[in-house]
């Protein structure tokens, strides 16, 4: 019976062992990735436990590069046998595989030579009857506002991850990063004028969680605020979008300058760098290294050292966001941006995303609006990234006189990306609560199409 290489083998090391056996398969260069991965979560509903799981798993991933011919391939089971079967199939496809000028591992000076301390890891496992306690204490709170019917029920979770890479230029790391989670869901009013909402927040270090109770009561208010909603007829409007709706315009923002979508030339951004696309004054960050961040990494996905930017500053653009090979397509230095699972190869994203604030509050922006809507949700995903259009359905509150009046549903809110991210005026409410975060923002000239 063979044996589990996990038995012996923190991640780093059966990263380690996956290059290894690569290289003596006949690979002329390999990298590896594994992740070892516990977690425990508490469902309630109507104050009784729903459901109460606790997993463990182990995910590898192996990249091999025959010259400039590669092949990928995952698995999680650790076992002798099937690790020896991977590593030989990963080298016979890669073998047969098309040629790619462009593909291979990083270049050796490039690599993170350091791990810095992020405080990721709050190596704070909680018991069981705790999770419970505070799922209770959430659904509870909930239930207790006024107007609410029913629930979909509360969850508490605990996750840890201990994530590593190695490789065959040299590269070895290891970090792991824990994040634990309170979440609610109930329904307000009854029949045909029901209304469905929640709450949820994700932290590094539990303690860094509101009270089960906050996020319960949130629940409650964000889903009878709701009731009784009423449709826009088809106009031009200033619309305010909620810190939580807005984060959403950050990602069409990433999604224009990954350098995947700038080599293909499928970018509504691809002649933008350098140029103007937000207004004066606007920064957009990011950083890998930021304290307790639900995104922090000290390495990205190819064993880059990794660095925080202003994407956008004073309005303009300043980089793509590049992984190796897409950075040798455009003839340019990689920004340390690759993130990768187990079955595929590193592209580039994010890491902690911020749009920063502005000086007037929500309550300001609205103040001087005689006639505009302020969103609360989004819905579906009619976004163009060639053309940059937008179409997306929205609710949220009619602004009248400055007030927000009534709850408004069933509308389509729609612009065009450069247009919107010319005229964004961010407020001052940003919170760091999701690893992409944005204050309240106020566009113009927006169309709301509803009745």
């Amino acid at each position: 019976m063979s044996s589990s290489m996990t038995e012996i083998s923190s991640p780093l090391e059966l990263a380690g062992q996956l290059v290894e056996r690569a290289l003596k398969a006949g690979a002329d260069s390999a990298d590896a990735t594994a992740f070892r991965d516990t977690s425990l979560g508490v469902n309630w509903r109507l104050g009784e436990l729903e459901e109460l799981e606790r997993s463990e798993s182990t995910d590898m991933g192996l990249r091999v590069f025959v010259g400039q011919r590669q092949a990928i391939v995952s698995t999680t089971d650790p076992s002798d046998d099937t690790i020896s079967e991977l590593v030989e199939r990963a080298v016979a496809m890669a073998k047969i595989a098309p040629e790619d000028e462009f593909a291979g591992l990083a270049e050796a000076d490039r690599l993170a030579s350091a791990i810095p301390e992020l405080e990721l890891d709050a190596n704070d496992e909680p018991d069981p009857e705790r999770l419970m306690e505070a799922a209770a204490e959430a659904e509870d709170a909930a239930r207790a506002v006024e107007g609410v019917t029913n629930s979909e029920g509360a969850s508490s979770g605990w996750h840890r991850i201990n994530s590593a890479m190695a490789a065959s230029n040299g590269f070895s790391g290891s970090y792991s990063g824990t994040s634990s989670s309170i979440a609610a869901s109930v329904i307000a009013g009854e029949g045909l004028g029901m209304e469905r909402d929640g709450e949820h927040r994700v932290a590094r270090y539990r303690s860094d969680l509101p009270s089960p109770a906050e996020i319960g009561t949130e629940a409650g208010r964000r889903a009878v605020r709701k009731l009784n909603p009423q449709k826009l007829a088809t106009q031009t409007m200033p619309v305010i979008f909620d810190d939580r709706s807005a984060r959403s315009l950050l990602g069409h923002l990433i999604g224009g300058i990954t350098g995947p979508a700038i080599t293909r030339g499928t970018s509504f951004l691809k002649d933008s760098m350098g140029e103007a696309v937000f207004a004066p004054g606007i920064t957009v960050r990011e950083d890998p290294h930021k304290l307790r961040g639900l995104r922090s990494h000290p390495f990205d996905g190819e064993g880059l050292a990794t660095r925080g930017y202003d994407l956008i500053d004073d309005g303009k653009l300043t980089t793509w966001l590049l992984n190796c090979r897409s950075a040798r397509q455009l003839g340019l230095e990689p920004t340390g941006h690759a993130t990768r699972g187990t079955s595929g190869s590193p592209s580039p994203g994010p890491s902690n995303l911020w749009l920063e604030p502005g000086s007037a509050s929500p309550e300001e922006m609205i103040g001087e609006i005689e006639d505009g809507l302020y969103i609360t949700f989004l819905i579906g995903f009619g976004v163009n990234g060639v053309t940059g259009d937008y179409s997306r359905g929205a609710g949220g509150f009619r602004i009248e006189n400055g007030e927000l009046t009534y709850p408004v549903n069933e509308v389509t809110v729609a612009g065009n990306l450069k247009d919107m991210f010319a005229s964004m005026t961010p407020a001052s409410d940003l919170e760091f609560l999701f690893g992409t975060d944005a204050p309240s923002v106020r566009i113009d000239g927006m169309t709301v199409a509803g009745t």
